[in-house]
């Protein structure tokens, strides 16, 4: 892997012993790469941190998604009661239920929900799959116009061409590849500097625009990103006007009010350090992140005590 860069490493009694090689790029302002590190303009898969467009799209085809709906819709959410009941009222509003989806069935990501759904014996429910508001969006949009409901996530359904569509325009690129992701969605490969570029064009885009809507939602409902303790959802609270959205195989994108933005790809698909090493690009570009200074470094443990750090390099 000799293109990667070293992006983090974990110390462990000041021993390095492990590293996480990846891309990462920080854009500024104008638009312009401040920061490039390893192979930030090869194909990567953004899996969940492509939901806001995927919401957009959906908005754009006519779906109602006001506020904590389009923040659902661009989330990944821990599959807590509040999350479901929402999912629930968006499909019901469209005459359909929890049957019409046609993600995974899953348990919650939120701990004490799932123990406590299997101390009461119940089952996984796709609609506590966190992938379950975007596939309830995609639904309210088929219903909208008139489309095919059972082959939503088809890759040539009329909704998820107008999906590539909204990715190709706002990254300014020709979808790289396209794969199937692990809700059964399409998905659609670009840049990491495209990725990056999107969501950029969501926090930038004019106040009402429909992209600027996706990204308010986002910033104002953060508990329907991600969830109770999630790092999305605590980034966001914690860093006023960012928009922040992982995704798996060690993807993250965070885009500040003021247009700068980092999008990071570990490339053996680890996740735990993705939001130090976006944190680490925004400040080396010269934002203010010292509301996430909790965020910055990762506790390494021996014998339930902090004997290292994760940290970005």
């Amino acid at each position: 892997m000799p293109d990667f860069a070293p992006l983090a490493e974990v110390v462990r009694s000041g021993f390095v012993e492990s590293v996480h090689y990846g891309s990462a790029v920080g854009l500024g302002p104008g638009g312009a790469a401040e920061v490039a590190l390893g192979p930030v303009d090869a194909p990567v898969l953004p899996r969940s941190s492509a939901k806001p467009f995927q919401a957009l799209a959906c908005l754009v085809a006519g779906a109602a998604l006001p506020g904590p709906r389009l923040a659902i819709a661009a989330g990944s959410h821990t599959g807590e009661d509040f999350h479901v009941r929402l999912v629930a009222e968006l499909l019901e509003d469209y005459g359909l239920g929890p049957a019409d989806l046609r993600c995974p069935e899953d348990w919650p990501e939120d701990e004490a929900t799932r123990h406590r759904l299997i101390r009461e014996g119940l089952a996984r429910t796709p609609e506590r799959m966190n992938c379950s508001g975007k596939h309830a969006a995609m639904l309210a949009a088929a219903v909208a116009n008139g489309w095919d409901v059972a082959s939503y996530l088809a890759h040539d359904h009329p909704l998820q061409l107008r999906v590539r569509a909204v990715v190709e325009e706002l990254s300014g690129e020709k979808a790289a590849a396209v794969a199937v992701d692990g809700c059964g969605a399409p998905l659609f490969g670009l840049s990491l500097t495209g990725l990056a570029r999107a969501v950029r064009a969501l926090v930038l885009a004019e106040p009402g625009s429909a992209p600027r809507q996706v990204a308010d939602a986002m910033r104002e409902h953060p508990e329907y990103v991600g969830g109770t303790g999630h790092q999305n959802t605590e980034l966001m609270r914690a860093i006023p006007g960012a928009v922040v959205k992982g995704g798996a195989e060690g993807v993250l994108v965070a885009a500040l009010g003021s247009g700068h933005t980092a999008a990071v790809k570990v490339i053996d698909g680890n996740p735990r350090a993705t939001s130090a090493i976006a944190l680490s690009v925004l400040r080396r570009m010269g934002c203010d992140v010292s509301g996430a200074e909790d965020f910055l470094t990762i506790p390494v443990l021996g014998g339930g005590v902090s004997v290292g750090e994760i940290h970005a390099v």
